[in-house]
């Protein structure tokens, strides 16, 4: 995990309170921000970290098949079921089971997470006996849960149970500080697999990454670092970072704005040169003095 800025240290200071418990941990973020890393972080750094990680994607998972994948089913459950097989709670017995896209869980599933988490315990699909769980449930979401309660399509009694703590992982646009770190961090590690070195980047390519508000994040961030490192032939520079960057420099971001907004600065700019005479203003721009007078208004 890379980074030094006041946004990211909130969420490093939270991983150190509750790597060595076995706490319920909801992560909340934007895609591409790092969930699962903070949840492996979690495990990894306590003191449980002998035990397995397992990781799940629950919105890989058809609806059908989510029940017997998460807790096992017994022989004759249904039609396929040859053979006693456990689930993902039992895999991860004694370590961590990470619950990625938790909203894409179906309610029936929910239920008996629910009853999971409660009890310490889980039922495998087709059996009458349940059996004792002894593990730490990290989940993780892109999604409002709020706003998905609101639908009935998320249980508001699992939410407040995953809810024990809650950790919001913040979006690359909000620690911009951390760039440079990370483009380190993925040159080294692109620099030594395509090419057998370290590479680097220049400050005007870094300047452009650092102004970009990066919408998919740190994933995209890697992307753009993994893709430059194959196209350059020695110091990454300008030339070697996507097209869409490029248009960066001719158009920085903070620059940018509503077209209402350059349209008002315009007029403003024109009734100054026409020294407030809103009869050549309005000749100026083309317009008729009334349509003038409504823009003003």
């Amino acid at each position: 995990m890379v980074g030094d800025s006041t946004a990211f240290g909130q969420v490093l200071t939270i991983v150190d309170r509750v790597k060595d418990n076995k706490a319920t941990v909801l992560i909340q973020g934007e895609s591409g921000t790092g969930k699962e890393l903070v949840a492996r972080a979690i495990h990894y750094s306590g003191k449980y970290s002998k035990g397995p990680f397992i990781a799940v994607n629950c919105g890989a998972i058809p609806e059908n098949l989510q029940e017997a994948e998460m807790f096992g089913y017994i022989k004759g459950a249904f039609t396929g079921a040859d053979q006693n097989r456990n689930g993902f709670f039992q895999a991860a017995s004694g370590g961590t089971l990470f619950l990625d896209e938790i909203g894409n869980a179906c309610l029936d599933v929910q239920a008996k997470l629910l009853r999971a988490l409660q009890e310490k315990e889980i039922t495998k699909v087709g059996s009458r006996t349940s059996e004792k769980v002894d593990l730490r449930v990290v989940a993780a979401t892109n999604m409002d849960l709020s706003e998905e309660i609101k639908k009935k399509s998320f249980r508001e009694d699992l939410y407040y149970r995953l809810t024990v703590v809650e950790i919001k992982v913040p979006p690359l646009r909000e620690r911009k500080s951390d760039i440079p770190l990370l483009v380190d961090r993925f040159l080294q590690k692109y620099g030594m697999e395509y090419r057998d070195r370290l590479l680097r980047m220049d400050s005007e390519a870094l300047k452009i990454l650092e102004r970009y508000s990066w919408p998919g994040n740190i994933r995209e961030l890697e992307n753009v670092v993994q893709r430059a490192v194959i196209m350059a032939d020695g110091p990454i520079g300008v030339k070697d970072l996507p097209d869409f960057l490029k248009y960066e420099i001719e158009f920085p971001e903070e620059e940018l704005m509503p077209l209402r907004d350059m349209e008002r600065q315009y007029i403003k700019r024109v009734l100054l040169y026409a020294e407030g005479n809103k009869t050549k203003a309005a000749k100026i721009l083309k317009i008729s003095r009334k349509t003038l007078r409504d823009k003003l208004d």
